[in-house]
C-alpha cells in the first residue's frame, strides 16, 4: 500500500514520536510532494519532523505535474494539501493523509480515499503498536498543541475500546 502526504500528518506523527507508523502501515512508502518537503524539511528545520522527515528512507518526493489542478485547488486549500491531493491522484496512491477538514473533503469528493492521524493512531492501536491510544491522543493536543475535538477523542476512544460504547 501507498500513500501520499500533506505536513500536517507527518508533523504530528513526528511530535509524539510516531513517524514510524507510517513506515509499517505503507509497505510501499510515502510519497510527498516538493511544497510539503519545503514546509517540513526546510522551512521546518529544528522543528519536530523536520530530521525525521529528511532522514526518512522510506519517504520520497514527489514531483506534481498538473500545476493547473495544483492552482484550482490552492483557491480553497493551501499549496501542500493542494500538491499531496494532486500527487495521489497522479501516482495512484491508495490514500491521502490528510487532517485539514477542507483538503479532506476535497480529496474525497476526487474519489481518493482520506487517512489523518486520528485514524492511523486508531489503525495503530488496533494492530497491538502502541499500549494507550488515550496517552497517544493527550500527546498530540499536549506536546504538538494539536487540536483535537472532544467528540473526536471519545469516538476515536470507543473504537478501540478505551471506552464504553
Amino acid at each position: 500500500m501507498r500513500a501520499a502526504a500533506d505536513s500536517s500528518v507527518l508533523i504530528a506523527l513526528s511530535t509524539i514520536g510516531q513517524l514510524s507508523l507510517l513506515k509499517n502501515r505503507f509497505g510501499e512508502g510515502v510519497l510527498i510532494p516538493e511544497a510539503v518537503w519545503r514546509e517540513v524539511v526546510e522551512a521546518g528545520s529544528g522543528r519536530p519532523g523536520a530530521e525525521e522527515v529528511r532522514m526518512a528512507e522510506w519517504i520520497q518526493r514527489g514531483v506534481v505535474g498538473d500545476r493547473d489542478y495544483v492552482r484550482f485547488l490552492c483557491t480553497e486549500l493551501d499549496t501542500g494539501e493542494a500538491e499531496a491531493i494532486v500527487l495521489a491522484r497522479q501516482e495512484q496512491a491508495d490514500v491521502v493523509l490528510l487532517d485539514e477538514k477542507e483538503a479532506r473533503r476535497a480529496a474525497r469528493r476526487l474519489g481518493i480515499c482520506v487517512l489523518g492521524t486520528v485514524g492511523l493512531l486508531i489503525w495503530a492501536k488496533r494492530q497491538g503498536l502502541m499500549a494507550s491510544l488515550s496517552a497517544q491522543l493527550r500527546a498530540l493536543e499536549d506536546q504538538g498543541s494539536f487540536r483535537l475535538s472532544q467528540k473526536l477523542c471519545l469516538e476515536a476512544l470507543r473504537q478501540v475500546g478505551e471506552v464504553d460504547s
